[in-house]
């Protein structure tokens, strides 16, 4: 049996999408459509894998009755949660979609505050046990250390069990000390490494660092994976258009279930996570893929030995 995917989103939001004929501010508007699903980095990633036909379990924190909205669409979808309950009310994101240009206003919420006992319980409550891969990604609510998922990564190696973490920054960093997979993209790596890092060679830093592995999206110059059997650049069979927003997760998606299946062919990883990446720039929301457009680029992305 193919290996479970635990995608932790600590700062778990519902998506809320007004669709407008056009946006004028200070002026009132009535919605032609509303729609409603949960979502942050963690569950987009979920949501990819799952498609994919991967065995997926949500974690994550979840209060009020924002949260309890998020927790039935995640169940409606057909993913499987294991959400620690909060005091805080779950947070909303609202992206106001104007029909004429297609633009997107979009307003994000901070999240509620996290208690020292909350984050203790979601903590206690990881299912290691069951777990093949622990995924970490997305921001972090108020009252969660800075380090989550330093700390996660370095409590999943305790356990045997890899950890894939998508972050920034600092974060990002830390995550390659505690020995995890790391993913970013460019600019990520460059606020962590410096504003003049290569990607090939912050890849490589992260490594030194102590990655177990490193896989940075680098916009049209494709993706760079680096571990300690090498390192390799992968391109896009071709440009474009659409939603870029989902298009890291969708990435990270298939790094963790690789990782999970102990498929690390680094390759045919990065192929997989090109046609994926491209594949879900295709579709109007993060956590979605056009499955056909991934089938049918993925036997023509390039990849060549650095």
């Amino acid at each position: 049996m193919a290996g479970l995917i635990g995608t932790v989103t600590l700062n778990l939001a519902l998506d809320v999408t007004y669709d407008v004929p056009e946006l004028v501010p200070g002026g009132s508007h009535r919605v032609a459509r509303v729609r409603q699903r949960a979502g942050g980095k963690g569950v987009n990633v979920a949501r990819v894998a799952f498609a994919l036909g991967h065995r997926v379990l949500t974690l994550g924190l979840v209060g009020g009755v924002t949260g309890d909205l998020a927790l039935d669409e995640l169940y409606s979808a057909g993913l499987t949660a294991l959400l620690t309950p909060i005091a805080g009310e779950t947070r909303r994101t609202v992206a106001v979609v104007a029909s004429d240009n297609g633009d997107a206003t979009i307003f994000n919420e901070a999240g509620p505050s996290v208690a020292p006992d909350e984050w203790r319980a979601f903590l206690d409550r990881l299912p290691w046990a069951s777990l093949s891969v622990l995924v970490c990604s997305g921001s972090l609510p108020p009252g969660i250390p800075d380090f989550a998922y330093a700390e996660l990564a370095a409590r999943a190696r305790e356990h045997d069990v890899p950890a894939v973490v998508d972050a920034g920054g600092a974060a990002l960093v830390a995550a390659a000390k505690a020995g995890a997979v790391v993913r970013a993209n460019a600019a990520e790596l460059r606020e962590a490494l410096g504003e003049d890092v290569v990607v090939a060679d912050g890849t490589r830093q992260l490594l030194e660092l102590g990655a177990a592995a490193a896989v940075i999206t680098d916009g049209a110059a494709g993706m760079v994976a680096v571990s300690p059997l090498g390192a390799w650049r992968a391109l896009p069979v071709e440009r474009v258009a659409g939603n870029p927003t989902g298009a890291g997760d969708a990435c990270t998606a298939v790094v963790a279930a690789a990782v999970a299946d102990g498929s690390l062919d680094w390759p045919d990883v990065l192929r997989a996570a090109v046609a994926a990446s491209s594949a879900a720039v295709l579709t109007p929301v993060a956590g979605d893929i056009d499955l056909d457009a991934y089938q049918r680029w993925l036997p023509a992305v390039t990849v060549t030995t650095l």
